[in-house]
């Protein structure tokens, strides 16, 4: 793997993309001030480098019935690689854990969840958050409205 460094050319690549994710290379080319060969042959860097992560259609949670997001944070009962690797494995087989932080603080984890409603999110606690054997305490924030909910990153300190 290269040792890419991002430039300025490079920050305007990913803030288009981030705009964009399906934006032509012609037009990308274009708005970035490059041939488009050049500018496929940056992305496909940023891709190999995973500077770029991947691509991926934004869905809206509320059309697609998931109503309800909530934040729980999840403290171990004892704090070991072993454990910490049991409750990882565990959130990645839940399907409404959307995102998950290893986090230091009062909580060990801060894990992120899309629900259809409050009945829905009882049955993830219950079934399946505080049946992982290593779980001892599980606090659940709803949010209540989202201001802002993805990037684009900043990428200012690309230069």
């Amino acid at each position: 793997m290269s040792e890419h460094v991002p430039d300025r050319v490079d920050r305007a690549i990913v803030a288009q993309l981030q705009r964009d994710g399906r934006m032509a290379n012609v037009d990308l080319a274009d708005a970035v001030g490059l041939s488009p060969s050049a500018c496929l042959r940056r992305v496909r860097a940023l891709e190999a480098d995973g500077i770029i992560a991947g691509y991926r259609a934004e869905v809206s949670r509320a059309k697609a019935g998931l109503g309800l997001t909530v934040f729980i944070g999840l403290k171990v009962a004892a704090h070991s690689r072993e454990a910490s690797s049991q409750v990882e494995e565990a959130l990645l087989g839940i399907p409404a854990v959307v995102a998950c932080y290893l986090v230091s603080g009062s909580d060990d984890f801060l894990v992120e969840a899309a629900v259809p409603d409050l009945a829905s999110y009882e049955r993830v606690l219950l079934d399946q958050l505080l049946a992982i054997p290593s779980v001892a305490e599980a606090r659940s924030t709803f949010a209540i409205r989202t201001i802002v909910s993805r990037g684009p990153l900043p990428l200012e300190h690309w230069r």
